[in-house]
């Protein structure tokens, strides 16, 4: 049989068996650096052709958690999470050592970083950033989107929106590079001085688009975040809308007892 009804919707049998083996791995039940079952183990495994198992794997190594090695199949890829510590990763004497938040945070967990700039430019503010920026829907906005990868591996994307009054005279903000300390550093050198950093947190399923951009497997859980910068005169100068591969990253938060 090809297919299976889910919902009321039919789900086709390569898919159900890719969803299965990113699970396992995902489970830890195939670990870093073992071989994933080779084309006839799982066709004898699961009673369907050598094309639907084919079509299987294109999936599983679409969802960035195998290597595929000429001769020797696919390999499970090692995957260690980035910790995010939100007491220490935008300290600002981070900054000032010329390291932004996500730099800081990888050399600290010995990962290799690497930022790549996907837009700079004016944007028209969403709904929801222009709410959180206390400016009118619509109002120009620079935008800043990013992919970031972590030992070559896509793990986040985030779009910084900052209100235009704000970058407009301060010309690094428009470079792919901004310089040391990231755009936190260049506002601070502007006078805008960081009080707290307010951060939601969300858990869902990736979009088609999503999945793809991050290379995961269709469906696999992302965490949403979005991050207020707010400065000492109560103004919130950034909205950083960032999207993580959820088995990237584990939140550690530390949270006052007394007043």
């Amino acid at each position: 049989m090809g297919t299976a009804v889910g919902g009321g919707r039919a789900v086709p049998r390569y898919v159900q068996i890719a969803e299965e083996i990113v699970q396992q791995i995902r489970a830890g039940v195939l670990k870093p650096g073992d071989l994933v079952p080779s084309e006839s183990e799982l066709v004898e495994r699961y009673g369907v052709s050598g094309g639907t198992i084919r079509k299987a794997m294109v999936e599983v190594r679409a969802s960035g958690l195998v290597d595929t090695r000429h001769g020797k199949g696919s390999i499970v890829k090692d995957r260690p999470p980035v910790r995010l510590r939100s007491s220490d990763r935008f300290r600002a004497s981070h900054r000032r050592g010329g390291k932004a938040a996500y730099l800081a945070e990888s050399a600290r967990s010995g990962a290799t970083a690497k930022v790549s700039v996907l837009y700079i430019g004016p944007m028209e503010a969403p709904e929801g950033i222009a709410e959180r920026l206390d400016v009118p829907v619509g109002a120009q906005v620079l935008a800043r989107r990013r992919l970031y990868f972590r030992n070559g591996v896509p793990v986040e994307t985030a779009t910084s929106y900052l209100p235009w009054d704000v970058v407009k005279d301060i010309p690094q903000l428009f470079s792919e590079n901004p310089g040391p300390g990231g755009i936190y550093a260049r506002l601070e050198d502007d006078g805008h001085v960081f009080t707290e950093f307010v951060e939601t947190l969300t858990a869902r399923p990736a979009a088609k688009a999503e999945a793809s951009e991050l290379a995961l497997s269709p469906g696999a859980p992302v965490i949403h975040l979005l991050r207020n910068a707010v400065t000492e005169q109560g103004r919130v100068v950034e909205v950083c809308d960032t999207l993580m591969a959820a088995d990237q990253f584990v939140f550690e938060y530390r949270i006052p007892a007394v007043d």
